[in-house]
C-alpha cells in the first residue's frame, strides 16, 4: 500500500462517510480510523447508517483499520516507510502545493478533529505540516472537503 490516510478524532459520522467515498474515488488504499473516529460498523458488527448513507458503499470497498492511538498508528506507518503529511494550519505549516510527491513514494495523510484539529504530539511526528490556503474570513474547511482537496492534489 502506498496511499493511506489517518483520521484523528473525527466526530461526525457523516464526515467519515464522505471521506470513505472520496477515498475510494481518489484511490486511497486504506483508511486508519483513530481515536474517537467512528467505524463503519458498530461493536456488534452492524452497519453505521450515518456513514453508509454518505459513503454509498465505499465503506465496503476501502479497507480500514481502527487504532485507539493516532500516535501509535503514525509510528506503525513510519516503520513501514511512509512519509507522514499532516494537514493543519499552524505556525510551522507550508502550502500543500509546495510539497513534491515522488512516483511510488508511500504517503500517509493525517486529518484532525473538526474543532481541535491535530494535537502538538501528532504534529511533531509528521514529516511535514501542510495547509490549504484560506482566502476568505474563515480559518478552516470542513474536514471532508479538506480531505478531497489534499487527496486529489497530493496522492491521486
Amino acid at each position: 500500500m502506498r496511499k493511506v490516510a489517518l483520521l484523528h478524532d473525527i466526530r461526525s459520522a457523516y464526515n467519515v462517510g464522505s471521506i470513505f467515498r472520496t477515498a475510494d474515488a481518489a484511490g486511497i488504499q486504506k483508511l486508519y480510523l483513530c481515536g474517537i473516529t467512528p467505524d463503519p460498523v458498530d461493536r456488534f458488527g452492524r452497519e453505521v447508517s450515518k456513514i453508509s448513507k454518505v459513503a454509498l458503499g465505499a465503506e465496503k470497498t476501502v479497507p480500514w483499520r481502527h487504532y485507539a492511538s493516532t500516535v501509535r498508528c503514525i509510528a506503525f506507518l513510519k516503520k513501514q516507510g511512509y512519509r507522514v503529511l499532516a494537514i493543519e494550519r499552524n505556525r510551522n505549516s507550508v502550502p500543500y502545493t509546495s510539497v513534491s510527491i515522488h512516483q511510488g513514494e508511500k504517503i500517509a495523510l493525517v486529518f484532525g478533529n473538526e474543532i481541535q484539529g491535530l494535537s502538538p504530539s501528532i504534529l511533531e511526528r509528521a514529516d511535514a505540516i501542510l495547509e490549504i490556503p484560506m482566502r476568505g474570513d474563515k480559518e478552516s474547511l470542513n474536514v471532508a472537503v479538506a480531505f478531497g482537496i489534499a487527496a486529489y492534489r497530493l496522492i491521486a
